[in-house]
């Protein structure tokens, strides 16, 4: 199968799956997958699975981060925070829906690959750091929009305190290694509110950096 058939076949499932904001379709189409996946799944790219990445990371399935982008709502104008960078590939949709995106992994071998894949794409409104994740970013706060693609035991306190009103949070909750659940999390006036938006499974979320930035 050529490439131009196997991106139509992607497109095809992403709607298959319930994606159908153009937009964010759009964007999974800009943003090559195999970019992103060196090695021996190279070949799996375009294949609706989670893959294996250095750190013992995984970068996660299309129709996931399809899934996880429509819920989040990104408006053109928007700044948002993802925690856990991983392999890059989420924020690279991301930047193609947003004003600015931050990043942020505790593995540093992971945000300098992640760089470099960034600017090899010219994706210039990404900007990914070292940091511990848990914590956020306060001193770039508040964003419009935060991602986590990582599994929290309850919605990060300090995450939620990052996010502007009005502004939407999407974050896996649940504990790790067994089923989760996608929560999307809307900053109103009178406080937070929540919905539930169905079965996922990520890796969970560690505070402090990881072992190679100790």
């Amino acid at each position: 199968m050529s490439s131009a058939e196997q991106k139509m076949q992607f497109i095809f499932h992403l709607r298959q799956q319930g994606i159908l904001d153009e937009r964010v379709l759009t964007a999974m189409e800009t943003v090559d997958r195999g970019v992103f996946i060196t090695g021996t799944f190279a070949g799996r790219a375009y294949e609706d699975m989670p893959l294996p990445i250095p750190c013992g990371q995984t970068i996660s399935q299309p129709s996931v981060v399809a899934r996880m982008t429509q819920a989040l709502n990104v408006g053109p104008r928007d700044t948002v925070l993802e925690i856990g960078t991983g392999s890059g590939y989420q924020a690279a949709v991301l930047s193609q829906l947003a004003r600015r995106v931050y990043t942020i992994d505790r593995h540093r071998r992971l945000v300098e690959e992640a760089t470099g894949r960034f600017q090899r794409l010219g994706l210039s409104n990404v900007t990914a750091m070292t940091a511990d994740g848990s914590r956020g970013l306060p001193a770039i706060a508040p964003f419009d929009r935060i991602l986590v693609t990582a599994a929290a035991e309850d919605p990060p306190g300090p995450l939620l305190a990052q996010l502007r009103e009005g502004g939407t949070m999407v974050v896996p909750v649940g504990q790790s290694h067994s089923v989760q659940r996608l929560i999307k999390a809307v900053r109103g006036p009178g406080g937070v509110e929540y919905e539930e938006l169905g079965d996922v499974r990520f890796v969970p979320l560690v505070e402090g950096l990881g072992q190679d930035e100790i």
